[in-house]
């Protein structure tokens, strides 16, 4: 909810706000990794901000990657993300795989309690992952990532299968096994996913729908817990005693602010108040030979998406064609944003995934799919404005309230109303939550949106566009592109080279023969972050920060 969702930036780019999940380890990470552990002479405090508020803290519910980022610090799955990106062991010890890699066996650490002292048993597992593709629960995410992949979740999501045939249950209180639907080369990866979370039944049912949406409301397993919310205002973290691992959480607490805007930020970090913030393209400018300055390329990708259901205009392929190719992706990337980013040439991001025999780099191979060429662009709009019988268009375009995202929206209004004659483009700028349900029910005809993935593979960003996909909301539906899908994650599923290459031609398919979203950048960040604090992780997958190993050196 990465997710990035993302999961979409132009909503907040310096500030995380993405629609779905998640992101990956590398070595940008505050400080050092060091082993010399906590300074006990200084407060162990870390003071962050955020871009919005968080829409929830229910892991079924959550699609987006705020939610993502601060259940991924409260919570944890069979798995967790480790310092050097890769899954390691978390709530299970360890685990077995059939023959025929059907059938996977967890076995659950029996030293791990909730945070109201309860023990977490195989039960909690098989509770949660049956929530996530109740139809009654209504979870977004639930049958997207566990459809084809656990069997019976397809049919348990469309109701015509009950909850108690989805391929889990719990062989005894520390053994989960799970049947899965087809092998899954990423099962791992995915297993680090809120979705995949435990939760406490008894807890959860006692809570009623109020589950998820105040502290008070929520029970933890993970390295801290919750135990402030002021909704809009920000919010409180503190080390859980109880944590199994409590011995390497070396922070007694993470207090977190909500601010919209990057001049506030900045001010709040040279008056002290904060330890991290993000930069807009006027403050690197300013901050850039600072010893406390960096930017990292994460792999949130930023597209538009068109709706080829709401607008006539968008569902012809030319007109599609035309705004895809209008605007200077390298102008958003040094002008606008200035912050490390690069020009998207399609949806799987660079430096994310690679060949598994060449080893070459998946954007390598497929190169720049849709590029910026305005006298291309004005033949595309031409001949799509005479298919339609018309010389002009008037198109929404959706965005959110962030100061990044309004100066990208101002820039794009300018490129393809400048570089495509008679078309107007209506700027709609909202709040993070209220983008999400615009998104949901697909009210809007351009969006500005984003995507981190939710697990190494390129399925988590290619998966999206399967006709009346869970995220696809934007009416985009071809046979052959669903096809090669399901043939990739079957038939090619332990074939690894094949389905690489079916990956590349989907992503051909989507972008340069069809459109259907149109490429901006790849998420560069720049940040000041404080000396003093060490050992913050930054992921390519799961939340986009682990906190668990942080601590104040002063």
């Amino acid at each position: 909810m990465k997710k990035s969702n993302w999961l979409l930036l132009v909503l907040a780019l310096v500030m995380s706000m993405f629609l779905a999940a998640c992101s990956g380890g590398d070595d940008e990470n505050a400080g050092e990794d060091s082993s010399k552990g906590g300074d006990e002479s200084a407060e162990q405090v870390l003071r962050l901000t955020e871009g919005d508020e968080i829409p929830t803290m229910d892991p079924q519910l959550s699609t987006n990657t705020i939610s993502s980022q601060w259940l991924g610090t409260t919570l944890e799955g069979l798995y967790r993300v480790g310092k050097d990106g890769a899954p390691e062991p978390a709530i299970a010890k360890s685990h077995d795989v059939s023959e025929d890699a059907l059938t996977w066996t967890f076995h659950l650490r029996e030293d791990a309690v909730w945070s109201n002292g309860d023990p977490i048993t195989a039960h909690d597992f098989v509770y949660s992952w049956r929530r996530a593709v109740d139809p009654e629960v209504g979870s977004e995410y639930g049958p997207y990532m566990m459809g084809g992949v656990i069997k019976n979740a397809n049919e348990v999501a469309a109701g015509e299968k009950p909850v108690e045939e989805l391929g889990v249950k719990a062989v005894d209180d520390y053994t989960f096994e799970v049947q899965l639907a087809k092998p899954t080369p990423y099962m791992e990866s995915l297993a680090t996913f809120t979705t995949f979370y435990p939760l406490n039944q008894k807890f959860v049912e006692e809570q009623g729908d109020q589950f998820g949406l105040e502290a008070e409301n929520l029970v933890f397993n993970g390295a801290f817990i919750m135990t402030e919310w002021n909704h809009g205002e920000g919010w409180t973290l503190e080390k859980n005693p109880d944590y199994w691992d409590a011995d390497s959480v070396k922070l007694d607490k993470i207090t977190v602010k909500v601010t919209k805007d990057v001049p506030t930020n900045v001010n709040l970090y040279n008056n002290d108040q904060i330890d991290r913030t993000g930069l807009t393209s006027t403050f690197v400018e300013e901050y850039k030979s600072s010893d406390e300055f960096r930017t990292v390329l994460n792999p949130g990708v930023f597209y538009l998406k068109f709706n080829q259901e709401r607008s006539e205009a968008l569902a012809n392929v030319n007109i599609r064609k035309a705004i895809a190719t209008a605007f200077d992706k390298q102008g958003i990337a040094d002008t606008i944003l200035n912050n490390g980013s690069i020009p998207a040439g399609g949806l799987v991001p660079k430096e994310f995934v690679a060949h598994p025999e060449t080893g070459e780099d998946f954007r390598e191979i497929n190169g720049e799919l849709l590029p910026y060429d305005k006298e291309k662009a004005k033949e595309y709009w031409e001949k799509g404005l005479s298919e339609l019988g018309t010389d002009s268009v008037t198109l929404n375009y959706l965005t959110g309230d962030t100061e990044t995202s309004k100066n990208i929206s101002a820039f794009m209004k300018n490129q393809l109303e400048t570089n495509l004659p008679g078309l107007t483009i209506e700027l709609q700028q909202v709040p993070f939550k209220e983008r999400l349900r615009l998104d949901t029910e697909m009210e809007y005809d351009i969006q500005a949106a984003g995507w981190v993935p939710d697990y190494a593979d390129p399925n988590t960003f290619l998966n999206m566009w399967v006709t009346d996909g869970a995220n696809n909301k934007m009416g985009f539906s071809n046979p052959e592109y669903d096809a090669m899908l399901e043939k990739a994650n079957n038939e090619l599923a332990q074939k690894p080279n094949e389905r690489f290459q079916t990956f590349l031609d989907m992503e051909k398919l989507l972008i340069q023969e069809e459109a259907a979203i149109a490429p901006m950048y790849q998420e560069g960040v720049a940040q000041l972050w404080k000396p003093y604090v060490k050992d913050v992780f930054k992921n390519q997958i799961g939340p986009e920060y682990s906190y668990k190993w942080a601590y104040i050196e002063k």
